[in-house]
């Protein structure tokens, strides 16, 4: 008879515990799990941290509703931005999440406002292009009044976010009205920083907040190596 349980002739218990309890917690993907834990566990393999989570009923992660069958993106060169906005709540009541995110190298930007008016939005484009290294030639919004004026505007001065764009040479594209999933990209983004943030922890203060969220998009710039990006970091 062989053994009763089954074990992993690579990993200790003790080492299997910290997978398990990484996997549960983090809710990575497989490859994003195998990056993030080799600093820590360095003779893992893909092949042996599958079978860990095959043993312990983990290998396949919940699936979201409301979750889409993926379609490629096409390709860019760096410096085509997904920008959008998302409400979060703290113990002070709700407050504004600006997020943007590089299509092609996932390089994030995220701010937190109480206000979510187009001057704000428009200082938040320069911060972003401000902050990054390389040049922003495209920017994708929604259709809201914080990025375009109205259609029934006809005889307003240009919108400030779109002459901020004008004014650094950037490309403003706007989602197709009613298709939403045009920018999906960023809508993902912002899931994951709730699901790490207020989906899981409660915050007094507006200010507990915004300091999680730049410590997670710091980890997740110049630490969480992506499938996507052959194992590199969004910084990489």
């Amino acid at each position: 008879m062989g053994p009763k349980d089954a074990h992993s002739t690579v990993l200790s218990i003790e080492e299997e515990a910290i997978i398990v309890a990484f996997r549960r917690h983090t809710l990575l993907p497989l490859d994003d799990c195998l990056y993030a834990l080799q600093p820590s566990i360095p003779h893992l393999t893909r092949s042996s941290l599958h079978r860990c989570l095959q043993r312990h009923g983990i290998s396949r992660l919940p699936k979201v509703e409301g979750d889409k069958p993926k379609k490629k993106f096409k390709r860019y060169p760096i410096g085509y931005f997904h920008i959008d906005i998302a409400e979060v709540r703290t113990g002070e009541g709700k407050i504004r999440l600006f997020v943007a995110i590089d299509r092609t190298s996932k390089f994030a930007y995220v701010e937190l406002h109480e206000r979510a008016g187009k001057m704000v939005a428009a200082q938040f484009l320069r911060n972003l292009i401000a902050a990054l290294p390389y040049k922003i030639h495209t920017v994708l919004t929604d259709n809201g009044i914080q990025f375009t004026n109205r259609k029934q505007d006809t005889s307003a001065f240009a919108h400030i976010f779109s002459r901020v764009c004008r004014e650094h040479g950037i490309d403003q594209h706007q989602t197709k009205v009613n298709h939403p999933w045009t920018n999906g990209q960023v809508e993902r983004m912002n899931r994951t920083i709730k699901e790490a943030t207020v989906k899981r922890y409660h915050y007094d203060t507006h200010a507990q907040l915004e300091t999680h969220v730049t410590d997670f998009i710091a980890a997740y710039n110049y630490a969480r190596r992506l499938k996507t990006l052959q194992g590199l970091t969004p910084f990489e």
